[in-house]
């Protein structure tokens, strides 16, 4: 995808909140359910202004910082190389947070017939999902992938670690999408598999950039 179509539809994903936010903000209680418990039990609060706009501004600023970092990487070339699919995560983040916001403004605008956990999740799975897809795309840079001292420093680490932390995280996305199935207990279906992922890429890049110096 195109840096400049991205840029379209991203400004789009972001004003249809805010115009919508808009519209509905008098409906919205002065005090907005903005968190739910893993029983899908709403134990956070927030202003009604900060519940209606804080996930389209905080889109807003997101889109800005995507569209910076590539160009004051010391090695912007190598993002360059893997670009379309970096713009595809750009997208699919923009979507996400403004699939969460919906689902918020639903629930205090008295629809609350649907379990926050369970419709989250799906969601974060496919997240999670192109997330592995972009990273086993990605190069070695300052910002996007699996930024260790070892994968930094050597392309060899930084490619091995990217090609098996990509299956990984798209492993964590099925689990995710499978705690649907788990009430109360799916949110370790998301937690156990991205948690565990995450150590086991840490510790293993140290190891093969320990193989490769020696």
């Amino acid at each position: 995808m195109k840096t400049k179509t991205t840029l379209i539809l991203s400004l789009v994903i972001i004003l249809l909140p805010f115009l919508f936010g808009s519209f509905v903000y008098e409906k919205m209680p002065e005090q907005m359910a903005s968190h739910w418990n893993v029983n899908d039990e709403v134990d956070g609060y927030m202003s009604r202004f900060w519940g209606v706009f804080m996930m389209p501004l905080t889109s807003a600023f997101i889109l800005a910082l995507f569209l910076l970092l590539p160009n004051i990487d010391p090695l912007k070339e190598n993002i360059l190389a893997f670009r379309k699919e970096f713009n595809l995560f750009i997208l699919i983040t923009l979507i996400f947070l403004a699939y969460i916001w919906l689902l918020t403004i639903l629930w205090n605008l008295g629809y609350t017939s649907f379990k926050m956990g369970s419709a989250i999740l799906p969601a974060l799975g496919f997240l999670f999902f192109v997330i592995g897809y972009v990273i086993r795309k990605a190069k070695r840079n300052w910002f996007i992938g699996i930024r260790t001292p070892w994968t930094l420093s050597s392309d060899a680490v930084w490619a091995e670690i990217h090609r098996i932390g990509g299956t990984l995280f798209m492993l964590s996305g099925f689990f995710a999408i499978m705690g649907v199935f788990f009430g109360a207990y799916g949110v370790w279906f998301t937690l156990v598999p991205l948690l565990s992922s995450t150590l086991f890429l840490y510790v293993y890049s140290y190891i093969l950039y320990q193989r490769e110096i020696k």
